[in-house]
């Protein structure tokens, strides 16, 4: 059986302050644009195609909740030199850990297999050919890189990647908007508590604030530690922090931003072509892709599925890393996206075993909307103790040393806690 061992660190040819802008975007940036997976898109497509402008404001909303909780996560694994789950099974029961990040993983296969389903129909709306097929290669397209490519090569190739959501930023603006409007609903919000808007405040909620992106942000943090010569775990090396610190929060609230604003630019997409031109009901991302085209135009509909294609591309990644990280790490193995598949098996075979049931997936009859709804309720079945953990671990001076989160982040994260109780509480609700 493997056991974990530390990765030695690598010599970086360029010093870190010279690197610029690109070198102080990181796990934050990456973690936030791949949040807008082909899944999250037709979450926010639905929402923008059923109330119009009407939820646009829990974008403002969400925002410094996401901020909060990333921030915690990314700390965590700086401050620590461990993955989440590394940190998790030390301080809470095995058991509760390891049901945890099994029911992480079955979500996060099912989301995989989602959005390769929404790539795919993507493919066939831009260039015909079978949907099915297209997921298929582009699943082992991203596989083969994730297992193959060293992560300080891959990082930079995901980094680009996160310029594919800008489609529907330019998307927004290849359409007529009404912006006065946009303004009012963003800031000045109209809610009617009714179960249909209390059912898409969750899916909202859930979309944007995920428990795979936890795990994976801690994660990236190790990475990024470790493939630095010259940097340690803070607790081993806090004359780092203030400079670790400052690039965390500026990363971390950069990321979350491009996340938020490329929701609200879908939803205000939606809803000034879909839902002005009286189509309120959305299956998927590919869907309300094709119902652009006779409203919008071939432009915006182009704009549409081709970020499609480029989202997936980041967040399959993402997620099955997320997914070998968390079971890698609950159970002892060597992890790192650094380290050659022969020297992580078990890391690299969750990876592959992940991508390619949700392949399986896209063969399969099983409906990939109704999927993931049940994605859906386990994210949110599982995000609340994972969030107590977070809060509980990040507060722990025998974890964080001299680390332990400020009192504003501690409220902030408590905040977040509660709010997605109130959302699993509130989804509960709504279905019986």
């Amino acid at each position: 059986m493997e056991t974990a061992t530390p990765l030695q660190p690598k010599p970086v040819p360029v010093p870190r302050k010279a690197r610029g802008l690109l070198a102080n975007l990181g796990p934050g940036l990456v973690t936030g644009a791949s949040d807008d997976d082909p899944s999250g898109i037709g979450t926010y497509s639905q929402v923008g195609a059923q109330f119009g402008l009407g939820l646009l404001w829990t974008m403002l909303f969400s925002y410094p909740l996401m901020v909060s909780v990333q921030l915690i996560s990314g700390r965590i694994g700086r401050v620590t030199g461990r993955g989440l789950a590394v940190t998790l099974k030390q301080q809470y029961p095995r058991g509760v850990v390891r049901t945890l990040v099994a029911l992480l993983a079955l979500a996060n296969t099912i989301n995989i297999g989602a959005d390769l389903s929404a790539m795919g129909a993507a493919v066939q709306l831009l260039v015909g050919g079978s949907p099915a097929l297209s997921s298929a290669l582009l699943g082992l397209g991203s596989m083969l890189l994730l297992v193959f490519v060293p992560y300080r090569r891959y990082v930079v190739v995901m980094k680009w990647l996160t310029l594919a959501v800008l489609a529907y930023v330019a998307t927004a603006f290849a359409v007529e908007v009404p912006w006065a409007e946009v303004l009012r609903a963003t800031l000045w919000p109209r809610l009617a508590i009714t179960p249909e808007t209390i059912t898409a405040v969750v899916a909202v909620l859930g979309t944007t604030i995920s428990p795979y992106l936890f795990f994976w942000q801690a994660s990236q943090e190790v990475e990024e530690q470790q493939a630095a010569s010259d940097e340690q775990p803070l607790k081993q090396a806090p004359q780092q922090a203030r400079r670790q610190f400052g690039r965390m929060g500026f990363d971390t609230a950069f990321g979350m931003a491009v996340s938020n604003g490329v929701a609200f630019f879908i939803i205000l997409t939606t809803a000034v072509t879909l839902h002005a031109h009286g189509v309120q009901h959305i299956d998927s991302a590919a869907q309300a892709a094709e119902a652009l085209k006779p409203v919008a135009g071939r432009f915006a509909f182009g704009l549409f599925a081709l970020g499609l294609v480029g989202t997936g591309l980041l967040a399959v990644p993402v997620l099955a890393g997320s997914t070998g990280y968390a079971v890698a790490d609950t159970l002892g193995w060597r992890s790192g996206l650094e380290r050659r598949p022969p020297q992580a098996k078990g890391f690299y075979g969750v990876i592959a075993a992940s991508v390619l049931l949700g392949i399986a997936m896209t063969f399969s009859p099983l409906n990939p909307i109704r999927a993931l709804f049940w994605t859906a309720v386990i994210n949110g079945v599982i995000s609340v103790p994972i969030l107590v953990f977070l809060m509980l671990i990040a507060s722990r001076h025998r974890v964080m040393g001299r680390f332990v989160i400020s009192l504003p982040l501690r409220l902030l994260g408590w905040l977040t806690t509660a709010t997605m109780a109130l959302a699993v509480i509130a989804m509960a609700w709504t279905s019986v």
